[in-house]
């Protein structure tokens, strides 16, 4: 027969799941917002030194090396940040479905036991 006690566990449960994958996803996306927040102040200070220094140079040739080294510089320096955020995505996604992961093994077992159950009746 049906049992409701089984019923409102699995719901509790899957709640309780629903809340941590919730949780895990909140703290992902602040560290991420913390991370992009970060690498714009270096970025931007990065900026305004680069400006300094090139109100300062004399001729164009230097002014061309010290434009390219800057410009290398911050290219690997957006394409490292971005490897990093694309890490952190991966992360939440694998820490938000961990819970939901567990409470679908479960049922996927509660109903293979029934069936079996029912067959055997």
């Amino acid at each position: 027969m049906f049992k409701f006690d089984d019923t409102n566990l699995y719901g509790k449960e899957a709640m309780d799941n629903l809340l941590k994958s919730y949780s895990a996803a909140t703290k992902g996306f602040q560290a991420i917002a913390t991370e992009a927040s970060d690498y714009s102040k270096k970025a931007y200070e990065a900026n305004v030194a680069h400006f300094e220094a090139l109100m300062s140079v004399r001729s164009l040739e230097a002014a061309v090396e010290l434009n390219t080294a800057f410009a290398k510089s911050a290219i690997e320096g957006y394409l490292a940040e971005l490897n990093k955020l694309g890490e952190m995505y991966s992360d939440i996604a694998k820490q938000t479905y961990a819970p939901a992961q567990a409470v679908a093994a479960k049922a996927v077992e509660t109903v293979k036991s029934n069936a079996a159950k029912a067959a055997a009746a």
